[in-house]
């Protein structure tokens, strides 16, 4: 019996001989932004690709983005250690290590940190999007009137329900 393999993209390195190309980045490595003390964002692989992936660190009762969708990408959730609560369109549970959520474009999902200890998680966005921009500007919104914070949101692929 054969195995039938589904076909693969087509090929998006095409030279001749490979290259040394790979990144390494330690686990230990300092955050790449900190806001406030209560998150902290590591951008493992920023935006513009294929994905953007990100470990983010959230104080104690650090809180996080009420229910809300993307149009444009999809977005997975991987907690590392802590217990995040998810929301996964419907119901918010807890969810600890090795725990995982996807969402689909326009799938209503939201996160936070209610518990009394810190929680880590990786977000992972496909493609990828500007999401660092997205993270920094969060300082600014409190600067913003409420017309300019609801285009804010808009132009960053953040639909809140």
């Amino acid at each position: 019996m054969s195995l039938v393999v589904p076909p693969y993209p087509p090929p998006r390195y095409t030279a001749a001989e490979p290259e040394v190309s790979a990144r390494l980045r330690r686990g230990d490595a300092p955050a790449d932004y900190d806001a406030f003390g209560l998150v902290r964002y590591h951008y493992l692989v920023g935006s513009g690709g294929d994905y953007g992936l990100y470990r983010v660190d959230i104080a104690a009762n650090g809180g996080g983005p009420g229910p809300h969708f993307h149009r444009a990408m999809s977005e997975a959730f991987y907690v590392l250690s802590g217990t995040l609560t998810l929301y996964d369109g419907a119901d918010w549970v807890d969810g600890h290590a090795n725990d995982f959520l996807f969402v689909p474009p326009g799938g209503i999902h939201g996160f936070r940190n209610d518990a009394d200890e810190p929680a880590s998680v990786l977000m992972l966005f496909a493609p990828g999007a500007p999401r660092e921009q997205y993270f920094e500007g969060l300082a600014q919104l409190a600067d913003l009137t409420d017309d300019e914070r609801r285009e804010w949101f808009v132009k960053h692929d953040n639909h809140f329900v």
